[in-house]
């Protein structure tokens, strides 16, 4: 059923249609709105959030409709996940459906028992996003955290999983500013060195907060965003669909709503059909959160082969493409990424164990 619908997302996408028989293979999901940090380039500081978890009907109802044909879900948003109260009953019932999980933190929670509690769940795949390599850009990009002490939950995480020879994937991440821009080769260096890390990445602001200047520009439209023929949709905490995250920080409108809509529904509705048409007629930049926005668009040969396989083995290959990007191995036009204004273009950089090389070795 899953291999069916990936073969008709990839219909629609190479047909450029703007209705499509398939559903999404990848959402994410904003389970908290509720945090516990402040971040001067998180879009919560923009857009306020109210504190609370999202309800069980609505992320039941989501993952029973998706069962059949969605494979990866983001179990992020907003929040911080270990906020929600909800969190391992959500990954669990993802399990259930056949549905990977994935999820991002900031750390503050990570205790040795709930590090225990993370490994022992059915969680494949989890980013720790440690933005700096120094306690001064790190506190002053993550507010109300300590240095040393997140730093101290990581490693003890990482060497936990490493001990029990768990098979969760860890990527330790660092979104690269201005006050870490420095800072790549120590904080590369550092977490490479840690048992149990198997990425680390460094990866470019795709906010627009601190930089709502940053956009595409009109010749970037020449290939049509996977987004809207292969997900992932973002869905908030009260159940509002957006056509992806970008498209809520740009304060564009809902495509509908999971609560009271179906998934079908919304996939194909009006304004899903109207943006992706607009995208294959080369004219995205007339719809005003695309032309806003600054995120990488692939090739379309990288989107065909990401919908010829499943969405966990993309997710695992993805780090391999941008390391490939990185290095020159694979022809520049197969990515669009993002243009940094005043600063060199720079692509995700991302690197394994020890052995395995670095951008910092290079």
């Amino acid at each position: 059923m899953r291999a069916w619908n990936r073969a008709k997302l990839l219909w629609g996408y190479l047909r450029r249609k703007s209705e499509i028989g398939g559903l999404p293979v990848e959402f994410i999901v904003e389970t908290t709105a509720k945090c516990n940090l402040y971040c001067p380039m998180c879009p919560r500081e923009t857009h306020k959030q109210p504190k609370a978890d999202m309800a069980d009907h609505i992320f039941e109802r989501l993952v029973r409709e998706s069962g059949k044909t969605g494979e990866h879900m983001m179990l992020i948003g907003l929040g911080e996940p270990f906020m929600d109260r909800r969190i391992f009953d959500r990954i669990e019932y993802c399990e259930r459906h056949g549905i990977s999980t994935l999820l991002s933190t900031n750390g503050t929670f990570l205790d040795e028992k709930m590090s225990e509690r993370i490994l022992e769940s059915t969680l494949e795949h989890i980013t720790l996003s440690f933005d700096g390599a120094t306690k001064e850009s790190y506190e002053y990009y993550r507010k109300g955290a300590k240095f040393e002490k997140v730093r101290e939950n990581f490693v003890r995480f990482a060497r936990m999983k490493h001990e029990r020879k768990s098979k969760m994937q860890i990527v330790v991440q660092m979104v690269r500013m201005e006050r870490n821009w420095d800072e790549v080769e120590e904080f590369t260096r550092f977490w490479r060195a840690v048992p149990g890390v198997d990425q680390v990445r460094i990866k470019a602001d795709e906010t627009n907060v601190l930089d709502p200047a940053s956009a595409h520009a009109a010749e970037d439209w020449k290939y049509p965003c996977h987004y809207l023929w292969r997900g992932p949709l973002y869905v908030k905490q009260n159940g509002d669909v957006y056509p992806c995250c970008q498209s809520y920080m740009l304060d564009g409108a809902p495509v509908g709503n999971i609560e009271t809509e179906s998934l079908d529904s919304i996939w194909n509705s009006v304004e899903m059909q109207r943006m992706r048409r607009l995208h294959a007629e080369g004219r995205a930049g007339e719809i005003d959160i695309c032309s806003r926005c600054c995120t990488t668009i692939p090739h379309p040969a990288l989107v065909a082969g990401s919908l010829l396989l499943h969405g966990r083995t993309v997710r695992r290959l993805l780090p391999l493409v941008e390391r490939l990007a990185y290095f020159s191995k694979m022809p520049a036009r197969l990515l669009r990424p993002p243009k940094p204004p005043n600063r060199r273009q720079e692509l995700v950089q991302i690197s394994g164990p020890p052995g395995k090389g670095s951008p910092a070795d290079s």
